[in-house]
């Protein structure tokens, strides 16, 4: 199915792969663009415009890993999903801690590849302004979360969440004062897509946590050792 307005998505894969998977997602109805190199595609996101970055960990010039990193230090805040021969789960996970939402293991189905690019392109939909119901959200501790724009502000500035994190963040602010079990979070924030280990939640919760702690709101969600998390506070 067609979608009414194109998302921009950027490819950063140097091998034989490039043609076949770029065939695949214009089928989708996406406007895709490639590039082979890690600064190229460094270069292109920072001009804006991109909804989703299909990222290559083995590019020529550099480390996927380290493109991620730096996408996520720029400010880019779209999709990211890893494309990778490196099959080990510790691989995986330093591309989750690194700011990626996704991965897929190669070789992979192109099936696979347009249902999880779906997926992501579902959970990108951030206003250029709040939306009327930021007025009216409830601020706790300096926090103020806007579902509707997707957007959350720590006192006076913006938070820069990817998607996952923006996600994980709703979902407990949704339910401030309960908790919610890793499989509810999972279940919630991950959709049925997902194969992967329940470390990934680990990892987006801790680049959450970070980000609420370098903005002075450390301490508002409290992990309940083996059941899962709860949003402590209530406005």
């Amino acid at each position: 199915m067609l979608l009414d307005v194109p998302a921009r998505l950027l490819v950063m894969e140097d091998d034989d792969v490039a043609a076949p998977l770029l065939r695949a997602l214009s089928r989708e109805g996406h406007e895709v663009s490639r590039v082979a190199l890690g600064a190229d595609g460094l270069a292109r996101v920072a001009e804006g415009g991109i909804d989703l970055v299909l990222l290559d960990l083995g590019l020529p010039d550099i480390d996927g890993l380290e493109v991620c990193r730096q996408l996520r230090e720029n400010g880019y805040d779209g999709g990211v999903l890893m494309l990778t021969a490196r099959s080990s789960e510790l691989d995986r996970v330093d591309g989750l801690d690194v700011g990626a939402d996704d991965y897929l293991a190669k070789p992979f189905g192109l099936a696979e590849l347009q249902a999880r690019t779906r997926a992501l392109l579902r959970r990108t939909s951030r206003g250029a302004a709040p939306s009327a119901s930021v007025a009216s959200a409830p601020s706790v501790h300096g926090l103020r979360v806007d579902r509707d724009a997707r957007r959350a502000w720590a006192r006076e500035g913006e938070l820069a969440l990817t998607e996952k994190e923006f996600d994980l963040l709703a979902q407990l602010w949704g339910s401030r004062g309960t908790v919610l079990t890793r499989e509810a979070l999972m279940d919630a924030v991950w959709d049925e897509n997902w194969f992967g280990s329940t470390k990934t939640l680990d990892v987006t919760m801790a680049r959450l946590r970070q980000k609420l702690e370098s903005a002075g709101l450390g301490g508002l969600i409290t992990t309940v050792r083996g059941v899962g998390f709860r949003f402590d506070g209530m406005p």
